[in-house]
């Protein structure tokens, strides 16, 4: 092992008082949910709404005077580079932070915030790492790396101290891997505490990197995902020895799956969380035969996700749900048909929240019109008796 409990004990005592000790608590209706107890653990309450606080502040208190001197780059699609902008500004350190093109802007626009530089570079977190590298070397900047680093593993470790602290009789542990150094820093303390603890590591089906390196697999990396913060392609050289010997499996998760966790967590926990964070609960729903009676904790590791993509994930799901139904509507074009409509849906409850009046379907009648309408309804059940009632009235429903 890169680092020992001893590291994480450590590591604790240096960032004590200077970032959260973010709470561990029961979910009672998620726990109904899925079956099993679940204890979320809340990182999303870090200052800068990510576990990655901890690592960052760990790495930044080892560098020497003429270190902090210089300064220091990172990499990162991110919750790292907030982490390393806020202590690094907190502590008088310059920094520069590299990140992917596709970061969302929320988190580059809060990491200039916090006063470091930021360069756009790189279509992936890997293409970034090469220009941080290249960077550091002709600026003789400090490489604070995301994950591949004792003291940023050590220093996220910490949250299994805390965990196992607030609730010891935990017998397993979701984690969410990007390049590892979260997963590998706390399945080494809680093993360490607890040897009979399950670890499992959750990726998405479009960046299984960690997945490929521990099972020999050669899955595909590319692709879109909502949990950019694990979109990596290339996992740690020092976390994949640790997450083969200590973590028990590595679970895949879909983009609805994740999708459908943010918004589970946001309306039943009230609690905000990115699509890294969200993987956790996604990949114990996923595989309930997998976490059935178990004493689960799961790690919501960050909370930064851009408002534009959380309001596509809010109405993704709600029109999965069937709360909100797209009809297509043919109908005479003729004066006082769209309010029979209206007057249908509303007194089958629904609530219209959008019209398009379309008169250029070439595939049909000039006589007739498409009536694009979305419809608000309480479930799948109400939206089929919103259908139901327009068909019954003579209306035929398109799709």
């Amino acid at each position: 092992m890169s680092i020992t409990i001893a590291d994480v004990r450590a590591a604790a005592k240096v960032i004590e008082g200077a970032v959260e000790r973010t709470p561990t608590r029961q979910s009672r209706t998620l726990s109904d949910i899925a079956g099993c107890d679940i204890r979320l653990k809340f990182e999303n309450l870090q200052f800068t709404a990510s576990f990655k606080d901890r690592g960052a502040l760990n790495k930044l208190l080892s560098l020497t005077a003429e270190e902090r001197a210089r300064g220091v780059i990172a990499m990162s699609a991110g919750n790292h580079a907030q982490g390393v902008a806020y202590h690094a500004g907190r502590l008088g350190i310059p920094a520069t932070i590299v990140m992917p093109l596709g970061t969302p802007f929320s988190k580059v626009k809060h990491t200039k915030g916090f006063g470091a530089r930021v360069v756009l570079e790189g279509a992936t977190l890997s293409e970034s790492s090469i220009k941080a590298r290249d960077i550091a070397a002709k600026e003789n900047l400090v490489f604070v790396h995301p994950y591949d680093d004792p003291r940023i593993m050590a220093g996220q470790g910490t949250v299994a101290l805390e965990m196992l602290e607030d609730a010891p009789d935990l017998d397993a542990l979701v984690v969410p891997i990007g390049g590892g150094g979260l997963i590998s820093g706390i399945a080494v303390a809680a093993k360490a505490i607890k040897p009979g603890i399950d670890i499992y590591g959750v990726q998405t089906r479009v960046y299984p990197s960690m997945y490929n390196a521990v099972k020999g697999e050669k899955l595909p990396c590319v692709g879109q995902t909502m949990a950019e913060g694990i979109a990596v392609k290339d996992p740690g050289a020092l976390t994949t020895p640790v997450v083969r010997a200590l973590v028990k499996d590595i679970l895949l998760v879909g983009e609805a799956e994740v999708e459908h966790a943010i918004a589970s967590l946001l309306e039943i926990e009230k609690t905000l969380v990115e699509g890294a964070a969200a993987a956790s609960y996604a990949a114990v729903i996923s595989n309930p035969e997998l976490f059935a009676g178990r004493k689960v904790g799961l790690v919501l590791s960050g909370g930064n996700i851009d408002m534009r993509l959380l309001s596509n994930v809010i109405l993704r799901e709600l029109s999965r749900e069937g709360r909100i139904l797209s009809l297509v509507i043919e109908i005479v074009d003729r004066p006082g048909v769209l309010a029979q409509v209206a007057n249908l849906i509303g007194e089958a409850g629904g609530n219209i929240l959008e019209v398009i009046h379309n008169r250029m379907a070439t595939d049909t009648s000039a006589k007739l019109a498409d009536l694009g309408m979305t419809v608000e309804a309480r479930d799948a059940e109400h939206a089929a008796e919103i259908r139901k009632t327009l068909e019954a009235a003579g209306f035929k429903l398109k799709g």
